[in-house]
């Protein structure tokens, strides 16, 4: 029964975006046909029509319902997968970040108690610095370099994506998320997504798809999901494969975005865990330091730590030592 209903979603969607005035604008339209056209009303009782019709009123409500929860259950199960993701990646960053961190500890600790070489914990602490810098240098150089290739090129939206007239999409170096806005509402039966590692596809039942093209990289189709944004719109959630790298379009057939104007998503410090928040305080705070040409908080340590030492050692000549 239910197939033979959907056959005929594509003929009344079409019925439906000509009514402007919404679902209220369409009901007039089908009882007036039933009031005009065929006997609904006068072939049988006032109670047994309006029985009849408050019989397929509520048996319709409770499929309604019924989808509604099961998407609504859907969309959560697809919203906790994707935060314990993004939590086992911020457990993974500090674990990483954590064990860089000791690695210059020790390194810092063995040059301070040998006379006569400078110091190699200020090289360690150095190098990532130096790197970005040369890393910022270099990006200006290819900026200058392929200032030409760039032109014509979007420039990407505050999502780091783009704009366009069907839809729109951000990225993270994780995820990307299309928003694709619908003439009417609808439910989700009436839409049809299809993933694929290297393709998408997507729109209404009976209907030209909105999207439908090769995908611009690769996907893991089992992470992907989407919703209904109030029945108005087509959500998309997509995980990337490789998570190093900026999308410089959704499908082949989009126009470019410039990435090197892609900003990487920002941060509040509030929505940090402890630990994780002392790591970029700490980070914020040692850039401070070195604007104003003072010590960072690893040697301040490392300064009080080589003067315990000093004082310890009387019988050690220390005046011969490079400090920095």
């Amino acid at each position: 029964m239910a197939d033979n209903i959907e056959k005929f979603d594509g003929m009344l969607m079409a019925l439906a975006q000509q009514h402007t005035g919404g679902v209220l604008d369409l009901l007039e339209t089908f009882f007036g046909f039933l009031a005009r056209k065929t006997d609904f009303y006068t072939g049988t009782s006032p109670e047994e029509s309006k029985k009849t019709l408050l019989e397929k009123f509520q048996k319709y409500q409770k499929m309604a319902f019924e989808a509604h929860d099961k998407k609504k259950a859907e969309n959560e199960a697809a919203e906790k997968r994707r935060l314990e993701r993004k939590l086992k990646k911020l457990e993974e960053e500090k674990k990483n970040s954590s064990e860089q961190q000791n690695g210059s500890h020790e390194e810092a600790m063995e040059e301070i108690i040998t006379p006569g070489v400078q110091d190699a914990g200020d090289a360690v602490r150095q190098a990532p610095q130096a790197q970005s810098d040369n890393d910022n240098k270099k990006m200006e150089e290819d900026d200058d370099d392929v200032e030409e290739e760039d032109k014509g090129k979007m420039k990407p939206n505050e999502g780091n994506g783009a704009t366009l007239d069907k839809y729109s999409w951000t990225q993270t170096l994780q995820e990307v998320e299309v928003n694709i806005p619908l003439p009417m509402r609808v439910k989700s039966r009436n839409v049809a997504v299809e993933f694929s590692r290297r393709s998408l596809k997507v729109g209404l039942k009976n209907s030209e798809p909105i999207i439908n093209d090769e995908l611009c990289k690769e996907i893991k189709v089992e992470e992907c999901s989407w919703y209904l944004d109030n029945e108005q719109a087509i959500v998309l959630q997509i995980e990337k494969i490789n998570k190093m790298e900026w999308w410089s379009k959704l499908v082949k057939s989009d126009p470019e975005i410039n990435t090197r104007k892609v900003n990487p998503e920002k941060s509040n410090l509030s929505d940090l865990d402890g630990e994780t928040r002392g790591m970029v305080e700490k980070m914020m705070y040692d850039q401070r330091q070195k604007e104003m040409g003072l010590p960072t908080s690893d040697e301040q340590k490392k300064q009080e730590v080589l003067k315990k030492f000093m004082s310890q050692h009387p019988e050690m000549d220390f005046s011969k030592c490079k400090f920095n």
